[in-house]
Protein backbone atom coordinates (compact mmCIF):
# COMPACT_ATOMS: atom_id res chain seq x y z
CA UNK A 1 0.00 0.00 0.00
CA UNK A 2 1.34 3.48 -0.72
CA UNK A 3 0.02 6.77 1.19
CA UNK A 4 -1.11 9.67 -0.77
CA UNK A 5 -2.14 13.18 0.89
CA UNK A 6 -4.31 16.08 -0.26
CA UNK A 7 -4.74 19.68 1.32
CA UNK A 8 -8.46 20.82 2.02
CA UNK A 9 -9.23 24.49 3.56
CA UNK A 10 -11.31 24.68 6.87
CA UNK A 11 -12.39 27.73 9.00
CA UNK A 12 -9.02 26.57 11.04
CA UNK A 13 -6.54 26.90 8.21
CA UNK A 14 -5.60 24.18 5.51
CA UNK A 15 -6.06 20.40 6.94
CA UNK A 16 -3.55 17.73 5.37
CA UNK A 17 -5.59 14.57 4.71
CA UNK A 18 -3.27 11.27 4.90
CA UNK A 19 -4.91 8.09 3.78
CA UNK A 20 -3.28 4.79 3.16
CA UNK A 21 -4.63 1.50 1.58
CA UNK A 22 -8.20 3.36 1.10
CA UNK A 23 -8.11 4.80 5.00
CA UNK A 24 -7.87 7.79 6.42
CA UNK A 25 -4.83 7.73 8.97
CA UNK A 26 -3.94 11.30 8.96
CA UNK A 27 -6.13 14.69 9.23
CA UNK A 28 -3.19 17.23 10.30
CA UNK A 29 -3.26 21.06 11.21
CA UNK A 30 -0.54 23.29 10.00
CA UNK A 31 2.28 23.13 12.73
CA UNK A 32 0.21 20.33 14.47
CA UNK A 33 2.31 19.10 18.02
CA UNK A 34 3.10 15.98 16.13
CA UNK A 35 2.67 15.66 12.46
CA UNK A 36 4.92 12.97 11.09
CA UNK A 37 7.71 13.79 8.41
CA UNK A 38 5.51 15.08 5.17
CA UNK A 39 7.62 12.87 2.96
CA UNK A 40 5.67 10.11 4.85
CA UNK A 41 2.26 11.29 3.49
CA UNK A 42 2.83 10.03 0.03
CA UNK A 43 2.02 11.71 -3.30
CA UNK A 44 -0.30 14.63 -3.02
CA UNK A 45 -3.41 13.67 -4.82
CA UNK A 46 -6.04 15.40 -6.64
CA UNK A 47 -8.96 12.60 -6.24
CA UNK A 48 -9.68 9.76 -2.98
CA UNK A 49 -10.06 12.52 -0.32
CA UNK A 50 -14.27 13.68 -1.64
CA UNK A 51 -16.05 11.56 0.74
CA UNK A 52 -13.69 13.19 3.98
CA UNK A 53 -13.74 16.42 2.46
CA UNK A 54 -17.83 16.31 2.24
CA UNK A 55 -17.67 15.55 5.90
CA UNK A 56 -15.13 17.74 7.19
CA UNK A 57 -17.33 20.64 5.11
CA UNK A 58 -20.30 19.13 7.27
CA UNK A 59 -19.12 19.19 10.13
CA UNK A 60 -18.00 22.86 10.01
CA UNK A 61 -21.13 24.30 8.66
CA UNK A 62 -23.00 22.71 11.50
CA UNK A 63 -24.27 19.90 9.72
CA UNK A 64 -22.95 17.27 10.53
CA UNK A 65 -22.13 15.35 14.60
CA UNK A 66 -20.54 11.73 13.04
CA UNK A 67 -17.81 11.20 10.45
CA UNK A 68 -18.40 7.68 9.03
CA UNK A 69 -15.16 7.59 7.31
CA UNK A 70 -12.94 4.18 7.29
CA UNK A 71 -10.00 5.27 9.11
CA UNK A 72 -6.76 3.44 10.52
CA UNK A 73 -5.87 5.08 13.68
CA UNK A 74 -2.04 4.18 13.95
CA UNK A 75 -0.46 4.02 17.19
CA UNK A 76 0.51 1.65 20.20
CA UNK A 77 -2.63 -0.23 21.98
CA UNK A 78 -2.76 2.31 24.68
CA UNK A 79 -3.33 5.40 22.36
CA UNK A 80 -5.74 3.54 20.48
CA UNK A 81 -7.93 2.70 23.45
CA UNK A 82 -7.91 6.43 24.66
CA UNK A 83 -8.77 7.75 21.38
CA UNK A 84 -11.50 5.40 20.89
CA UNK A 85 -12.80 6.44 24.39
CA UNK A 86 -12.40 10.00 22.79
CA UNK A 87 -14.29 9.20 19.93
CA UNK A 88 -17.61 8.19 22.02
CA UNK A 89 -17.71 11.51 23.57
CA UNK A 90 -21.14 12.97 22.46
CA UNK A 91 -20.80 15.95 20.06
CA UNK A 92 -20.93 19.23 22.29
CA UNK A 93 -19.84 17.43 25.61
CA UNK A 94 -16.42 17.24 27.52
CA UNK A 95 -14.71 14.71 29.26
CA UNK A 96 -11.93 15.29 31.57
CA UNK A 97 -8.22 13.52 31.21
CA UNK A 98 -8.52 12.55 34.46
CA UNK A 99 -12.44 10.57 33.80
CA UNK A 100 -11.06 9.20 30.69
CA UNK A 101 -8.09 7.15 33.09
CA UNK A 102 -10.41 6.30 35.75
CA UNK A 103 -12.78 4.25 32.73
CA UNK A 104 -9.55 2.42 31.25
CA UNK A 105 -8.30 1.97 34.78
CA UNK A 106 -5.75 0.30 36.30
CA UNK A 107 -2.57 2.61 36.96
CA UNK A 108 -3.65 5.03 34.17
CA UNK A 109 -3.13 8.71 35.13
CA UNK A 110 -4.34 11.80 33.74
CA UNK A 111 -1.27 12.71 31.97
CA UNK A 112 -1.01 9.36 29.96
CA UNK A 113 -4.12 9.93 28.67
CA UNK A 114 -3.08 13.23 27.79
CA UNK A 115 0.00 12.05 26.10
CA UNK A 116 -2.15 9.66 24.23
CA UNK A 117 -4.25 11.96 23.32
CA UNK A 118 -1.85 14.95 21.65
CA UNK A 119 -1.01 11.97 19.64
CA UNK A 120 -3.83 11.31 17.66
CA UNK A 121 -3.43 11.48 14.28
CA UNK A 122 -7.12 11.86 13.19
CA UNK A 123 -7.79 15.56 14.68
CA UNK A 124 -11.57 16.01 14.46
CA UNK A 125 -12.36 12.89 13.08
CA UNK A 126 -11.32 11.16 16.49
CA UNK A 127 -12.51 14.55 18.64
CA UNK A 128 -9.85 14.69 20.91
CA UNK A 129 -10.77 18.29 21.41
CA UNK A 130 -13.68 16.85 23.79
CA UNK A 131 -10.92 16.12 26.24
CA UNK A 132 -10.69 19.17 28.78
CA UNK A 133 -8.24 19.48 32.04
CA UNK A 134 -10.08 19.10 35.60
CA UNK A 135 -13.09 21.39 35.95
CA UNK A 136 -13.52 22.01 32.28
CA UNK A 137 -10.34 23.93 31.73
CA UNK A 138 -9.07 24.02 28.40
CA UNK A 139 -5.58 22.23 28.73
CA UNK A 140 -3.32 21.43 25.84
CA UNK A 141 -4.52 20.79 22.20
CA UNK A 142 -2.07 19.59 19.04
CA UNK A 143 -3.12 22.11 17.10
CA UNK A 144 -3.31 24.64 19.54
CA UNK A 145 -5.80 25.93 22.34
CA UNK A 146 -7.57 28.49 20.14
CA UNK A 147 -8.36 25.72 17.36
CA UNK A 148 -9.78 23.30 20.29
CA UNK A 149 -11.75 26.85 21.57
CA UNK A 150 -13.41 26.76 18.42
CA UNK A 151 -14.20 23.35 17.93
CA UNK A 152 -15.92 23.09 21.04
CA UNK A 153 -17.98 26.40 20.78
CA UNK A 154 -19.04 25.16 17.18
CA UNK A 155 -20.30 22.29 18.80
CA UNK A 156 -22.30 24.05 21.09
CA UNK A 157 -23.76 26.44 18.98
CA UNK A 158 -24.39 23.58 16.74
CA UNK A 159 -25.50 21.14 19.15
CA UNK A 160 -29.21 21.20 18.27
CA UNK A 161 -28.79 19.75 14.72
CA UNK A 162 -30.04 16.34 13.55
Amino acid sequence: MTAMHTVVGSPLGDLTLVADGGRLTGVYFRHHWYRPDPADFGARAGTGFGEAARQLREYFAGERKHFDLAVDARGDEFQRRVWDLAGRIPYGQTVSYGELARELGGAVLAKDVGAAVARNPLCVIVPCHRVVGKDGQLTGYAGGLARKRFLLQLERQKGRIS
